[in-house]
């Protein structure tokens, strides 16, 4: 199975000199665009065991401070985080025929920024996060549908955020953008830091 890819081209003039300008103006395509979740995205992490892992998350929120995204500490991507506290990022957005890749080191955002964001979900999301013990082996699927009752018994409609939930920042040293091309001759543009500077380099495919 293959696609030839000719939507799309990515030069370095194109490209600009900051990676999240260019981030931000085709995240903002790929929702007008109408992308299936635009926003989901891998993440990949290592482990102490050196085995590297990758699950689908959703990004939140970016600036240049860096990229954030919500989960439970005690998972394995933070179990693994707690170990190697450096990870990659990937968003392929398939009708687009656009990848960007984005790796640097992981910090947990403050308590007061997680706690903002978990009083905007949902009610049944935050009762979520007191009901799974995230990448845990469970008997059944009526343990999460049990524990979530005990949470809405103990909370109420204003369920706080658990101890163990919380946000992550990926701040980016290095960023990708591809692009696409026929021939499988794709664009691939990399901006790397350097002494607080990106510098920008192409690829080859």
């Amino acid at each position: 199975m293959r696609t030839s890819y000719e939507r799309d081209a990515l030069d370095e003039e194109s490209a600009g000199n900051e990676p999240l300008a260019l981030f931000e103006k085709w995240f903002n395509h790929a929702v007008k665009a109408g992308v299936q979740e635009p926003n989901a995205m891998t993440l990949a992490t290592v482990g102490a065991d050196s085995r590297p892992s990758t699950r689908i998350v959703l990004v939140k929120s970016f600036d240049a401070a860096g990229v954030v995204f919500y989960t439970n500490y005690r998972s394995r991507k933070g179990r693994e985080l707690a170990a190697n506290p450096y990870a990659a990022l990937q968003f392929h957005w398939v009708e687009l025929e656009r990848v960007v890749r984005i790796e640097g080191r992981v910090e947990r955002t403050s308590a007061e920024e997680s706690d903002a964001y978990f009083a905007k979900r949902p009610l049944d999301s935050r009762l979520g996060a007191w009901a799974s013990p995230q990448s845990e082996v469970i008997a059944n699927r009526a343990v999460l549908l049990a524990n979530a009752a005990k949470a809405a018994a103990t909370h109420g409609l204003n369920p706080p955020r658990p101890e163990h939930w919380g946000g992550y920042r990926l701040v980016p040293d290095a960023w990708e953008f591809w692009a696409g091309r026929k021939s499988r001759l794709h664009d691939r543009v990399r901006f790397r830091l350097a002494d607080g500077v990106w510098l920008k380099e192409r690829l080859a495919p």
